[in-house]
């Protein structure tokens, strides 16, 4: 759609389920909160992911949705050749400031959909981060919720203990 001059590189968009949605725009602890995460996984995971930061992932021919974070599994070019699809993502993170009823009730659920192992939710008002895994046609079948003073595990680095105030700031 860039190519043909509907869209600008510029426009923030996301292909859900056949529609084009406006994206918000990214505010300050967003980023923040995405640059730690970034930072945090680049250090933990070198070598056995490739970490990134709010790009495209194929889910299907209708949706190509930005998650903030996607840890994907490493290839030699590094996705030159074609995105990140289902197959090839190990977690997702979606970071919430002002979308959390959209990314909690229609992202997550998309993801689980096309079996995406994993997904992150932080949410930075409530201070809390959700965690979901077991992907199922009707959504995640396991979730916990983890709050400031809290740590988890990502599934894929059973060896790594992430602070919840680390990724919160």
């Amino acid at each position: 759609m860039v190519a043909a001059g509907i869209l600008g590189p510029e426009d923030r968009v996301e292909l859900v389920e056949g529609e084009l949605l406006d994206m918000s725009p990214i505010g300050w602890a967003h980023q923040a909160c995405v640059n730690r995460l970034t930072e945090f996984f680049v250090a933990l995971l070198q070598g056995r992911a490739i970490v990134q930061p709010q790009g495209p992932i194929r889910l299907s021919e209708h949706s190509v949705p930005q998650p903030d974070l996607a840890l994907l599994r490493p290839r030699p070019d590094y996705y030159a050749a074609g995105g990140p699809t289902p197959a090839d993502v190990l977690l997702l993170v979606e970071v919430s400031d002002t979308t959390l009823p959209y990314d909690r009730d229609v992202k997550v659920p998309l993801y689980a959909r096309h079996g995406i192992p994993e997904v992150w939710l932080v949410d930075l008002a409530s201070e809390q981060l959700v965690t979901f895994r077991d992907p199922s046609g009707e959504g995640y079948r396991q979730y916990a919720t983890d709050q400031r003073g809290q740590q988890l595990t990502p599934a894929l680095a059973p060896d790594a203990v992430v602070p919840v105030a680390r990724i919160l700031g």
